[in-house]
């Protein structure tokens, strides 16, 4: 599957593996979370900034960012209000994958790592 970005075009694995690594210092740690790549993928092609996103549900940017990136469980009310201000449904936005570095599974396909 290949997404349109502003930058030019990106594959959606690429896009997820991205979002699943963070860097300390000179080494890169593998982070292991459930992922909603969906809504990830929509904010994205919304163009719509998360600060901005994060004042129209009330919410503190972080708790938001913190949502986004699978680091924590949003309650019914708010996948009901970020579904709104997306336009999409919330279960298809709320479609859980769980990722780590070394073997990502996307709808049980397991993508291989970069090298």
């Amino acid at each position: 599957m290949r997404i349109a970005s502003r930058k030019g075009s990106k594959s959606i694995e690429g896009f997820i593996r991205y979002s699943c690594k963070t860097n300390i210092g000179c080494q890169t740690v593998p982070i292991q979370r459930d992922l909603y790549p969906n809504l990830k993928l929509r904010i994205y092609t919304s163009g719509l900034r998360q600060n901005r996103m994060a004042k129209m549900l009330g919410i503190d940017e972080a708790h938001l960012s913190k949502v986004v990136n699978g680091f924590r469980e949003p309650s019914d009310d708010l996948r009901t209000q970020i579904a709104e201000i997306l336009h999409s449904d919330p279960e298809w936005l709320f479609h859980k994958v769980f990722v780590t570095e070394e073997s990502p599974v996307i709808d049980g396909e397991t993508m291989q790592p970069n090298k």
